[in-house]
């Protein structure tokens, strides 16, 4: 991933949650953003440990301030971590937080002992946390069907499957677009700025449902607001978010999740631990979403799906490119992703049909695809225009009006199509138990495609249609 993109993305984040103020790491390499200043640990004794530790760590280092640890959040909560302060988060640039660095290796040998990891940074799980969401969504006409199209199975309230798709809220009008009629949950919050143009990932939530009610129109959909600032969550919230969100509308048969982060690490995320536990011994799936770094760094949580004991309850997911036969470019890969499924290109819906809306791109847009596609993108450089470019750079980001819908590409969506599969498969065969539907699924499956030099399991739904690929260039 290009440092110049992740640095654009970071200050958009950074400008989202100005309260939290984040570095970028591990050692300015761009995988992921955290917040600086803290680091995670469990409740209870461990994080007593922890807290003596580092403050011991800090008394015998000249240069540090032991003065500055101390716990930053309650004792104990549902996702059974605490935030422990360890620096001044004003202190230091983006890429240096020493601070949280000396705290995680004054732990290692406590770890050592422990068998396991004791503390972490606390990360942001965010749609495209990597700077790169695929591309940008551009309006469609009205006569152009939804990319897959809805397919044309009855919705039966009796059996119908709870879907919850955890993202950004439905845009308010959404209810008039008639594929989304067995759809409700959250609304988004503030969907425009003060100049009315609507701001970033908004309509995320609307277009991923548009596409799980396309695939299997047999289902209930409920979306979740979770990640409506921006699309962005810190780590240390998002276990507890998740739990509320079960806790109020029970556990769906399938959970459609597009966001995560890497944490060059191989043993999940520490701030939703507790729930992906919770998870395990219950019987929703768990689709996630690869991640667009275009990396083989397992993403989280969808690289659960590679851990022993969540085989069975989470489903990782990555992109197909827009003809269906190899990898989109942008998906991230490795023997952890467990199936793909187009993710490039599709159609859905971003807005309702009542009140078209004027859409300015909230960061860079390219006016070529670094890997010489034929569509604008975000993952290239230099060149570049949009309101995140870099200062002195005098271009007018691209305004479009939407009228109901968009057409875009990430593993964003490919997710839904995977979720919306597992609910068809469900419906189909009048299978009750989401997980024995993932099994039989992926077993009776017959597509493949390559991704990176190797063959992988495909999912394309029966509606949907190969879009050409079409190359400017060789590409980078």
């Amino acid at each position: 991933m290009a440092p110049q993109r992740f640095h654009e993305q970071f200050d958009h984040i950074q400008r989202s949650m100005p309260d939290v103020p984040l570095a970028m790491g591990p050692d300015d390499s761009a995988e992921f953003m955290y917040e600086k200043g803290v680091v995670l640990v469990r409740d209870g004794e461990e994080a007593r440990v922890v807290e003596d530790t580092v403050r011991a760590h800090f008394t015998a280092a000249p240069d540090l301030d032991q003065e500055q640890v101390r716990r930053a959040g309650p004792q104990t909560n549902r996702s059974g971590i605490t935030r422990i302060r360890v620096g001044d988060p004003g202190e230091g640039g983006r890429g240096a937080d020493r601070a949280v660095a000396h705290a995680l290796r004054s732990v290692r040998e406590h770890e050592s002992r422990a068998g396991h990891r004791m503390v972490a940074r606390n990360h942001v799980v965010h749609i495209a946390v990597n700077a790169c969401p695929g591309d940008e969504p551009v309006p469609v006409p009205l006569s152009e069907p939804p990319n897959p199209a809805a397919a044309d199975t009855p919705h039966d309230p009796d059996t119908a499957v709870a879907v919850l798709v955890v993202d950004t809220g439905l845009t308010h009008d959404y209810r008039s677009c008639g594929l989304l009629a067995h759809t409700g949950g959250d609304a988004q919050e503030r969907e425009c700025d003060d100049q009315g143009v609507l701001r970033q990932y908004v309509g995320h939530g609307t277009f991923i449902a548009g596409l799980v009610a396309a695939v299997a129109p047999n289902t209930d959909i409920t979306v979740s607001g979770t990640l409506n600032d921006a699309g962005a969550i810190l780590e240390s919230e998002f276990g507890e978010r998740l739990f509320e969100v079960v806790d109020a509308g029970g556990w769906p048969d399938v959970l459609s999740l597009s966001a995560g982060t890497a944490n060059g690490r191989t043993d999940g995320l520490l701030g939703v631990e507790h729930f992906m536990r919770e998870l395990r011994e219950q019987r929703t799936l768990l689709v996630a979403a690869a991640g667009n770094n275009a990396g083989a760094t397992p993403f989280w949580p969808a690289a659960y799906a590679d851990l022993p004991g969540w085989e069975d309850s989470v489903l990782s997911v990555g992109a197909l490119r827009s003809d269906g036969e190899f990898g989109a470019c942008f998906t991230n890969h490795g023997p952890w992703v467990k199936v793909y499924a187009p993710g490039e290109r599709l159609t859905s819906a971003l807005t309702g049909f009542d009140s078209p809306v004027p859409y300015v791109y909230q960061h860079s847009t390219y006016d070529t695809c670094r890997y010489g596609f034929s569509y604008g993108c975000t993952c290239s450089h230099p060149r570049h225009s949009g309101v995140l470019s870099d200062e002195g750079v005098a271009a007018k980001p691209d305004q479009v009006m939407f009228e109901g819908y968009a057409q875009w590409s990430g593993t964003s969506f490919a997710t839904p199509v995977t979720a919306g599969l597992v609910a068809a498969h469900m419906t189909a065969h009048k299978e009750t138990d989401p997980r024995a539907a993932r099994r039989q699924l992926l077993q009776m499956n017959t597509g493949f495609a390559e991704v990176r030099g190797a063959h992988v399991p495909a999912l394309r739904p029966p509606t949907w249609r190969p879009v050409p690929v079409v190359r400017l260039g060789p590409g980078l």
